[in-house]
């Protein structure tokens, strides 16, 4: 394919790549330049790993065959009370465009660090909001067409979506807002990222929280922390100190550190209530 068109790079270290700063090599690693780049770089390597930011991903310290990153989807436009976003674009960028465009709807996602593509994989939320509370519709593709689904048939739940039971891609989304004060979403975005700092460890890689919610009166952090976890570490791995629902990399931690400081927070937490953790972040 035109280099123009995609960018390539080989034996391309994943742990630059991922919040974690975690993962060995991809034997090919592309960048499409546009949505007919994806799509035919996807019909090219069927079995590439789709990545994104990054920031919800433990990859392999083996590393992987091919991956395919859809930062180079970056383009995006406002009409009235509408955004329609290609998936590479940062939840952060659309933070703050529909802030300058008096829009509100997307303050919840001020500080989640990836991309709305992603954000609707999983159906990001936090801060009593959710990407599926704001979807008009979301384009995919499914490995043969371009379609065009609207929020009732992407079967959104927590932290889930129609798109992690199938191997369909993102394409763009397109996000309802309302009319609102500039300043006045400023304001909201700028409350949520202080609580962020003051309450995550922001300072060292991470994936964000490590698990699901099991249900909305447990708090897994907490639980955590009552159960003499937090600190704890299995080489550079450690179950941060500041929120127990992370797991942070002091320096040189391997995804098989990771991997087993999972194992031991679900089988302690089993142990005292009785609960199986399911992990939030995505595990290669």
């Amino acid at each position: 394919m035109d280099k123009k068109l995609c960018e390539y790079r080989f034996d391309e270290l994943l742990n630059k790549h991922t919040s974690f700063k975690i993962g060995g090599c991809a034997r090919i690693f592309v960048r499409p330049k546009s949505i007919e780049a994806l799509i035919c770089t996807l019909e090219r390597f069927q079995y590439a790993k789709i990545l994104a930011k990054g920031t919800n991903v433990l990859a392999p310290d083996e590393g992987v065959d091919i991956v395919i990153n859809t930062l180079g989807l970056n383009k995006y436009q406002i009409k009235n009370d509408l955004i329609i976003s290609e998936a590479g674009v940062l939840l952060s960028t659309l933070c703050k465009k529909a802030a300058d465009h008096g829009l509100s709807g997307l303050e919840f996602a001020y500080g989640i660090p990836g991309t709305i593509g992603g954000a609707v994989y999983m159906n990001a939320g936090a801060y009593d909001g959710e990407i599926c509370d704001i979807v008009e519709y979301v384009e995919i593709y499914d490995r043969k067409n371009i379609i065009k689904l609207d929020k009732s048939q992407m079967n959104f739940s927590y932290r889930s979506s129609i798109l992690k039971e199938t191997d369909w891609v993102v394409l763009r989304v397109a996000l309802r807002l309302k009319p609102s004060n500039s300043q006045a979403v400023r304001d909201r975005m700028e409350q949520i990222m202080r609580k962020r700092i003051q309450t995550q460890p922001l300072d060292l890689p991470s994936a964000g929280s490590v698990f699901k919610r099991p249900r909305k009166d447990f708090y897994v952090g907490k639980a955590i922390e009552q159960i003499g976890l937090k600190g704890l570490r299995v080489g550079d791995a450690q179950i941060s100190t500041k929120h127990a629902g992370f797991i942070v990399n002091l320096g040189n931690a391997r995804a098989s550190d990771v991997k087993e400081l999972i194992k031991i927070i679900q089988q302690e937490v089993y142990k005292n209530y009785g609960i199986h953790l399911e992990p939030e972040v995505e595990i290669w």
